[in-house]
């Protein structure tokens, strides 16, 4: 099991920023531009594990080279079940550097855009971005 897909299925809101390379570009799934930077993507993270209930791994995969993984995961939010993808790409020094999710349908992609928008306040703050 990868650290990271440890560290959201136990919560570890501390250890979750330690995983993350110092420019990780965060790719999400309701946002058209990607979010850079440990302290932001790190913010963003805290804010999923506001909103989504019972996230779960449910297959993992890794590429032969060790650099690739797929973690296949189910939440809810607002009462629809999501079932997602994080694709995360590490760094030479096993950190990770590239973040994308995938979410459908699309019922559960709008809520959770409608949830992390009523987050992003807290988020920004979070990070120190003004």
């Amino acid at each position: 099991m990868h650290a990271f897909r440890a560290a959201v299925e136990n919560r570890d809101l501390e250890g979750l920023p330690l995983l993350l390379a110092e420019d990780v570009e965060f790719l999400s799934p309701v946002a058209f531009k990607p979010y850079v930077g440990r302290d932001l993507v790190a913010a963003i993270l805290r804010g999923v594990l506001r909103v989504f209930e019972g996230i779960h791994y449910v297959n993992e995969i890794n590429d032969p080279g060790g650099r690739d993984l797929a973690l296949i995961f189910k939440a809810t939010v607002d009462g629809r079940e999501v079932h997602g993808c994080d694709f995360l790409h590490l760094d030479e020094n096993g950190l990770i550097d590239r973040f994308c999710v995938m979410v459908r349908p699309l019922s559960a992609a709008n809520a959770l855009a409608e949830a992390m928008g009523a987050q992003f306040d807290d988020i920004k703050r979070e990070a120190g971005v003004a």
